[in-house]
């Protein structure tokens, strides 16, 4: 099984893909960032984003997808911006055949540390110790998408356990 969890954003979108080793763990396949800042207008961001994300899934293959919801956001036309990329990673993903489930950051905290207000280092810590890392990955981007990917693994493992009763 193979989760593609998402950051989205405009300029940077987050990315991590994560598994189940032999003992069921959740394990690191790869993450990163899609960066769209050299790409010039939005339209072409967001061209690109679409076609970073596709050859992403075509490498990879996985089996389901996360998405952080997006929040209030006091910048209006940052929050339109993030609304386009999510759009297109919405598209992206449909057009794959790739079930998306939607977290909000604070049910994403809760995932990850047990406490939904846990700040970004919490998150980033706990991300590290589930995936038996060395180091915080880096960037904050694909930190942030690795603790989705989580979110999500965590309860699709609940939703077979309660299956299997």
């Amino acid at each position: 099984m193979i989760v593609l969890g998402i950051d989205p954003g405009i300029a940077i979108t987050g990315f991590g893909l994560i598994g189940l080793n032999q003992l069921n763990e959740p394990e690191l396949i790869t993450h990163g960032v899609i960066n769209s800042t050299a790409e010039g207008d939005t339209s072409s961001r967001l061209i690109f984003l679409y076609r970073e994300l596709t050859a992403l899934i075509d490498q990879y293959k996985p089996e389901y997808s996360a998405v952080e919801k997006l929040f209030f956001q006091k910048n209006q036309k940052t929050a339109m911006a993030v609304s386009e990329a999510r759009g297109v990673i919405t598209l992206c993903l449909a057009q794959h055949h790739l079930p998306m489930a939607e977290y909000s950051p604070n049910a994403v905290k809760q995932a990850v540390t047990s406490y939904g207000n846990a700040d970004k280092r919490q998150v980033q810590e706990m991300v590290k110790i589930t995936l038996h890392l060395d180091d915080i990955p880096r960037p904050d981007d694909a930190a942030d998408a690795l603790a989705i990917a989580i979110c999500h693994l965590g309860h699709l493992q609940m939703r077979r356990l309660m299956d299997e009763q």
